[in-house]
């Protein structure tokens, strides 16, 4: 094998390793006080590993040239625009850190090191080949996380949120574990190609044990019903910057690796796993949307929101198509917008002493206050339900046409169907903005990166984004067709 080419390969992984240990080393000698020194510098990281990445997408290459390390990891078109997506997502939560930390002084020079070191996980989770790889750039994402989630110390409800993190997140990746011991046991490789040769020759008992484990474990990474407990207390107690780092770009990671997983390890055993996505598919829509019409609390109701986003993207997986995993990838280009924008205008809502306001009752005739943030606000919740003309639409659309295309209309049905309960929660949102009395607590100037991100993130969930369809529909396309092309 080729050294030399692989060391090319990982040179994303590469950029962000020597940046996190460079910027760890700034920080142990310039302290806090180069927190924001620190996160410039994360920042022009995470630019510099996304533009390594891009000719690989733009330029379509599959093949052998893409795969690394005998095997292990593969850097085609399918891993670099998840990365993509996962770098501009922590670039984000990067920005929007400090204006939000400076109010409880704990704006520490840890932050932005823990997010790089995340996102090196995060990226060989979309890029393993090998469930070796799999667990070890799941566990780097997931260990940064825990500490990220409790990174509040005097804040109670934080620390409450990366306890729960933590113990459910170890329950999660030791009960995937065991399904990858199992799969490896009968399989007799950890090769994602060698695991889908071995089980076209048929799927025993054990091997069906150790795929249903494998997906209960990715499930939980992607907050899909039932591994989805732990998403509204930890997006409620975790700080702000953090939940916005959670709801996208380890979501996108998560949503990547199971992709990767069902189509090319188990993809010649998609019966055996489509039952078990169809399910999770459904009722993360079901469930998602009627545990957010009782909630009073802003994040809670977006970790709601998440499931039930999670579900329709799953509707694309169940369809086991390159059409199905296009439409996933776009969809989760959208949501990855609808997010940011949403926790963006989470991050504006203070009160006259600069506190984080969260509870929808203070946010009580907002148009009348803050008439630009309450328009951004009814924004994302309408691309959220999936109401045209917004963006969001054309992700449920897509999902939907995918999966009629593929034969399960009955799923397709279903699924447009308990859409339509989602879209109550969010109404709800916008008529509490709009026309209930006003609470008058909303108050104050917001810091200017917020309002710069809260703009790109509206021109694009607006109607004005079905300018990229084809622009993206191609990205998608051609990420779609390196996954199937490692076959």
């Amino acid at each position: 094998m080729d050294w030399s080419q692989s060391l090319r390969l990982i040179a994303p992984e590469e950029t962000l390793s020597v940046a996190s240990l460079v910027l760890l080393l700034v920080a142990a000698w310039g302290g806090d006080k180069a927190a924001k020194l620190i996160s410039v510098l994360a920042v022009a990281a995470l630019v510099a590993a996304g533009i390594l990445v891009a000719p690989a997408l733009c330029g379509g290459h599959m093949g052998a040239e893409t795969s690394a390390f005998f095997g292990q990891y593969r850097a085609d078109a399918f891993s670099s625009y998840a990365k993509i997506l996962i770098y501009l997502s922590a670039a984000v939560s990067l920005v929007v850190a400090p204006a939000y930390f400076d109010r409880f002084k704990a704006m520490r020079a840890e932050y932005p090191v823990l997010v790089l070191l995340a996102a090196i996980g995060m990226g060989m989770m979309v890029s393993a080949t090998d469930l070796l790889t799999l667990y070890i750039g799941l566990e780097m994402n997931s260990l940064a996380a825990y500490v990220l989630a409790a990174f509040l110390r005097t804040d109670g409800r934080s620390a409450e949120a990366g306890l729960k993190y933590f113990v459910l997140g170890a329950l999660a990746s030791g009960i995937m574990l065991f399904g990858m011991s199992l799969t490896y046991g009968f399989a007799g490789t950890t090769s994602f190609a060698g695991i889908s040769a071995s089980m076209a020759q048929g799927l025993s008992n054990g091997a069906l044990f150790g795929i249903v484990f494998v997906f209960a474990g990715l499930a939980f990474k992607i907050s899909a019903v039932p591994f989805h407990m732990w998403t509204p207390d930890v997006y409620e107690g975790a700080p702000t910057p953090v939940t916005t780092l959670f709801a996208t770009a380890p979501k996108v990671a998560a949503m990547g690796l199971t992709m990767r997983v069902a189509i090319e390890a188990f993809g010649d055993q998609a019966a055996a796993w489509q039952q078990i996505v169809v399910f999770a598919a459904l009722a993360s829509i079901v469930v998602g949307a009627l545990g957010a019409i009782g909630q009073t609390n802003i994040k809670r109701l977006m970790a709601y929101s998440s499931i039930n986003n999670v579900g329709f993207m799953l509707v694309g997986l169940a369809v086991a198509t390159p059409q199905g995993v296009s439409a996933m990838l776009f969809y989760l280009a959208i949501y990855v917008a609808m997010s940011v924008g949403g926790f963006a205008v989470i991050l504006m809502l203070k009160d006259a002493d600069g506190n984080p306001v969260e509870d929808l009752a203070k946010m009580a005739g907002l148009s009348r206050t803050r008439p630009g943030l309450a328009l951004a606000l009814a924004m994302v919740m309408f691309s959220l339900a999936g109401i045209p003309p917004m963006f969001g639409f054309w992700g449920k659309f897509l999902v939907f046409k995918a999966a009629v295309d593929g034969g399960m209309i009955a799923l397709a049905a279903i699924g447009f169907a308990a859409s339509v309960i989602g879209a109550f929660y969010y109404l709800k949102v916008v008529k509490v903005v709009y026309f209930d009395e006003p609470a008058d607590v909303v108050k104050g100037e917001s810091d200017i990166w917020h309002k710069l991100i809260l703009v790109v993130s509206c021109v694009v969930i607006s109607p004005l984004g079905f300018l990229l369809t084809k622009w993206l529909g191609h990205l998608t396309e051609t990420a779609a067709a390196a996954l199937y092309s490692g076959l």
